[in-house]
């Protein structure tokens, strides 16, 4: 059995989105996953699973399309994956709630970044399937839009080390 963290894109931010952690734990222990536990309201959780990254991902997005109606994004990472994040963090002087990681499915292009714009005094650098960011000001004062970034889901490096914990831990 290997340890997976899957991030589920727009639960319960801005009044869109509404999942009950409560919900999401019993839906992924009905879909055969081990020691579910839920991290905070933003759809994190971690489990263990025999099934590959590719099939726990499709798992999720039928319950998880079945539950909303629609097609809902998530995002999976083993916990060696989410441990890798954590340590490639190229701002990791910077304030861990003022840091993320933005989690995409693949690996964005060489040239992600130069289609950005309104960056004013954040720093961004491309990592492996993730995007990372640092928002001096808090990202929710930024103005910076990230096209490559459109599909994927950000996670302050606090949450992304508390994840990666919990991962190691089972």
């Amino acid at each position: 059995m290997q340890a997976f963290i899957a991030l589920l894109r727009a639960v319960n931010v801005g009044g869109t989105g509404k999942l009950p952690m409560a919900e999401l734990k019993i839906m992924c222990e009905a879909a055969g996953f081990n020691s579910v536990q839920t991290y905070i309201a933003s759809g994190n959780v971690v489990f263990q699973s025999a099934k590959s990254e590719s099939q726990v991902k499709a798992v999720l997005d039928v319950g998880l399309s079945a539950y909303f109606g629609k097609p809902a994004g998530v995002l999976v990472r083993t916990a060696a994956e989410m441990a890798a994040v954590l340590a490639g963090n190229p701002f990791v002087k910077m304030p861990g709630n003022l840091t993320h990681a933005i989690f995409l499915d693949k690996p964005p292009a060489a040239d992600a970044l130069d289609s950005c714009s309104g960056k004013a005094n954040e720093q961004i650098q491309l990592g492996l399937r993730e995007i990372y960011a640092y928002y001096p000001d808090g990202a929710g004062q930024s103005k910076l839009k990230i096209p490559a970034a459109k599909t994927g889901t950000a996670r302050n490096m606090n949450t992304v080390a508390k994840l990666a914990e919990m991962a190691a831990a089972l």
